[in-house]
């Protein structure tokens, strides 16, 4: 068991709350002016299956579980769970309602590498890599004359039908770069 803070606390840790494990599924942090950051948190009770959220100071210190990770292939999706496979051909089932923020990244046969955290023995979270790669399967035609990037449009990503604001010089078929913390386009790929 270790010691972190809230504000240091990112998808797939596991806190203890009341001597119950929790899976931390979602963390938002707010800044105001005056006052301290505050995170938001949506966790999961590993005992009950319970999803609650709660609101606390950054700086708050929460005790962890160090929990067994394994990288992991996504592989495909069979209702309600999707299917992870180690390097050692293993299967592993999470349940979609574990992961809601991340199914809009998850296509059949991904190459990027996952983590997926295990307790006593089943997996319950999954970390993406910060950084995919995902084709454009639909936007509209780009305005003439802006070249900045700083107008953005929708673009649906191929594969999982999720929408996304991209900067306007975006075409069907390119290939971007996007962020799965934030959730949000960084470039066209290379």
């Amino acid at each position: 068991m270790g010691v972190v803070t809230a504000g240091d606390l990112q998808s797939g840790n596991v806190i203890i709350v009341e001597k119950n494990p929790h899976v931390v599924l979602k963390r938002t942090t707010t800044k105001s002016g005056r006052n301290s950051a505050m995170v938001k948190l949506r966790v999961k009770n590993l005992m009950t299956d319970r999803i609650s959220e709660s609101v606390m100071k950054a700086e708050e210190k929460m005790e962890t579980e160090i929990l067994d990770r394994r990288d992991c292939t996504y592989s495909y999706y069979a209702a309600p769970n999707h299917v992870f496979v180690d390097s050692e051909f293993n299967q592993y089932e999470i349940d979609a309602e574990t992961i809601p923020d991340l199914t809009c990244y998850l296509i059949p046969e991904m190459s990027e590498v996952c983590e997926v955290t295990f307790y006593e023995g089943r997996p319950i979270s999954v970390v993406l890599p910060r950084i995919i790669v995902r084709e454009v399967e639909y936007t509209e035609p780009a305005a003439r004359g802006d070249t900045s990037g700083k107008i953005t449009k929708a673009a649906i990503l191929k594969g999982t039908k999720h929408e996304l604001q991209v900067s306007a010089f975006i075409e069907i078929g390119d290939k971007i770069e996007i962020d799965t913390e934030t959730h949000e386009f960084r470039k066209r790929a290379s």
